[in-house]
């Protein structure tokens, strides 16, 4: 006869201990949104600005290569025995400047007050050539005295419709993607007109100098140079002297009344930057706005699965432990204490919290030596986590010395 086995229980699992740190795979859970959009908005500004950059690199540079660049046309001049000598600043234009010059200014817009006087005064007492490209108010005026803006050109591409040398032996050009100019001088030449309106003149002036007005330099661009009569048109314009001294206004060279050393920081920040930082200063706004979106009291809602009592107090106790709230947590424990203790002594409910009614039911059930009873009941808030501790033990003792008693 035999007896079968009762198989052995399973060995009893301890459920592994809760707990609230926070480790580095629920540390990337929780970043790696925020850290993909940094990504994402660091690499799209470094592309729109690499960009941009390279749309802006060289332009109008005699130096430069580029399609926006003007190296093609120093080659031509020197060909044909032109020097060419690019400067940035007004000082070194003014210097340069002479009756055997020609003096290209590609940005005259750029150049403040003072500055634009000491060009002023260089074109005037050269005897030399100007030719300014498309300027416009305060520099319009500043410069070339008696000439104004009057809309701009409806084509890129005009005819010459003067008796100006350059423009005929030119013939079309690209002139027009710029300002066009009105002006009552008397000895002014007026050519590629768009509309009734001249985009380029020619202003006379004493000892055999001249100034050109043009209201585009498109004409100049490696791209366009071998566009209609671009080439000639710039080979006239600017080749008529043995020297071309070729004008870059810089931005160091661009502000009046003080020097660049003496400028802030703030003063070197790009205006766009201001607006960037105003968006993402709304973004944030937003996402704070966004992510503090339960604005309204708790709402207690039924959990999906049960927790273990045990759990659920070892974790609250962890966070008070965490905030260093040692007088929420004494509060908690001697509320709860109270009202256990009230139903043992016979205190209605609506009483257990009353040290008036708690206290003397308690006092009678005690036997042993005389307890600190509204000190340990109702008292001030630990001072330590170790008074903490011994404030929960002096009221577990005192809850189990009442029950027996």
């Amino acid at each position: 006869m035999s007896t079968a086995r009762t198989p052995a229980p399973p060995p009893a699992t301890i459920p592994a201990a809760t707990s609230t740190a926070i480790g580095p795979a629920r540390l990337w859970r929780r970043a790696r949104g925020f850290l993909i959009a940094l990504t994402a908005l660091l690499v799209a500004g470094i592309t729109l600005a690499a960009l941009h950059t390279g749309q802006q690199h060289g332009q109008l540079d005699p130096r430069s290569a580029d399609p926006t660049g003007s190296r093609a046309v120093a080659e031509l001049l020197k060909a044909r025995g032109v020097t060419t000598r690019v400067v940035t600043t007004t000082a070194e234009a003014a210097e340069a400047a002479g009756p055997g010059t020609t003096l290209l200014v590609t940005a005259p817009d750029l150049l403040g007050e003072q500055r634009r006087s000491t060009l002023r005064t260089a074109m005037d007492l050269a005897g030399g050539r100007t030719v300014l490209l498309a300027p416009t108010g305060p520099a319009l005026t500043g410069l070339t005295p008696g000439v104004r803006t009057k809309g701009t050109a409806h084509a890129k591409v005009l005819s010459p419709g003067c008796a100006l040398p350059a423009a005929t032996a030119a013939g079309r050009a690209t002139t027009g993607d710029g300002p066009r100019y009105t002006t009552d001088l008397p000895d002014a030449v007026a050519c590629y007109p768009s509309g009734g309106l001249p985009t380029l003149l020619r202003l006379p002036g004493a000892h055999g100098a001249d100034t050109v007005v043009l209201g585009s330099g498109l004409f100049l661009q490696n791209d366009s140079l071998a566009d209609e009569g671009n080439a000639a048109l710039a080979l006239q314009l600017l080749g008529s002297r043995p020297g071309l001294v070729w004008f870059i206004p810089s931005p160091a060279d661009s502000a009046d009344g003080r020097a660049e050393q003496d400028k802030s920081f703030f003063d070197l920040i790009p205006a766009g930057w201001g607006w960037a930082l105003l968006q993402l200063t709304v973004a944030a706004a937003l996402a704070a706005l966004w992510r503090a979106r339960r604005l309204g009291p708790l709402v207690t809602e039924r959990l999906p699965v049960a927790i273990r009592a045990s759990e659920a107090t070892e974790g609250r106790a962890r966070l008070y432990r965490k905030a260093g709230a040692r007088d929420r947590a004494a509060t908690v424990l001697r509320e709860a204490a109270r009202e256990r203790l009230a139903a043992l002594v016979g205190v209605p409910p609506v009483h257990a919290q009353d040290p008036a009614a708690l206290l003397p039911a308690v006092s009678d059930r005690l036997t042993g030596p005389d307890r600190d009873l509204p000190g340990l009941l109702f008292g001030p808030a630990p001072s330590d986590d170790a008074a903490l501790v011994a404030l929960a033990d002096h009221l577990d003792a005192l809850e189990r010395e009442v029950r027996t008693s």
